[in-house]
């Protein structure tokens, strides 16, 4: 059960956080969300698709694993890709309101209980006098990116709502002698769909920085091929 506390560098002065990944620490997800601020490295590595989520509403992600608890770029502790998305790159830590402020400061949490968390090995959060070390520096940086992309990526997903450009997607793959795969549950966008707007709408998606967005998107799929070859090399293993 997580642990939530406010971090500070007189009670967590001690603290440090393993950096390697591990299926216990979490790492063994078959899709992480995105957020648009992202994609452009993302689409580079993953295929970026969407899915529903508890609530019914779609969210961004790139596709890991073709099946539950599969991440076929964690291997050895190590994350085989160029470029960690947001959510994993925030470790143990999460963006909340201080209470010692009157709730009106956004600061830096942790999860205490998170088996990342310890004393013995990784990276320090504080310097041996106080200041803050680079590596929670660079953590404050992603949680404000994260809080920030937030009602970015609404606001995103409404207009490919608005557009009906997200449409149901389905793909079975061939593993070599294994049988067959079927990906479902999860859902792009309508090339065709994306081809037939007129003139005023490519011009507003332009214009609100969408446009490169989705185009992006559709040419993440060409990593499609990429992560079954993932899948083909660790069932040779």
């Amino acid at each position: 059960m997580a642990k939530h506390a406010l971090l500070n560098n007189v009670e967590h002065k001690d603290l440090k956080i393993a950096t390697h990944h591990s299926e216990s620490f979490g790492d063994n997800m078959m899709c992480v969300p995105l957020f648009p601020v992202e994609v452009r490295h993302a689409q580079a590595h993953y295929p970026i698709l969407f899915v529903r989520d508890g609530e019914g509403q779609f969210q961004m992600v790139a596709l890991l694993g073709f099946e539950q608890h599969e991440n076929l770029f964690l291997r050895d502790q190590q994350w085989q890709a160029a470029y960690k998305p947001l959510l994993i790159e925030k470790g143990p830590f999460l963006i909340g309101r201080n209470p010692q402020a009157g709730n009106a400061t956004l600061s830096i949490h942790i999860d205490l209980d998170d088996p990342r968390v310890n004393t013995e090995q990784g990276e320090a959060l504080f310097l041996p006098h106080g200041g803050n070390s680079d590596y929670i520096e660079n953590i404050a940086n992603v949680l404000s990116t994260i809080h920030q992309s937030q009602s970015e990526l609404r606001q995103f997903i409404s207009v490919l709502e608005r557009l009906e450009l997200i449409e149901s997607f389905v793909v079975d793959i061939e593993l070599d002698g294994q049988g067959t795969h079927r990906l479902s549950g999860f859902f792009t966008l309508n090339e065709d769909k994306i081809k037939a707007l007129d003139a005023e709408t490519l011009g507003r998606l332009h214009q609100d920085g969408y446009l490169e967005l989705v185009y992006m998107i559709v040419a993440s799929m060409s990593q499609l091929r990429a992560l079954v070859e993932r899948k083909k090399a660790r069932m040779a293993v």
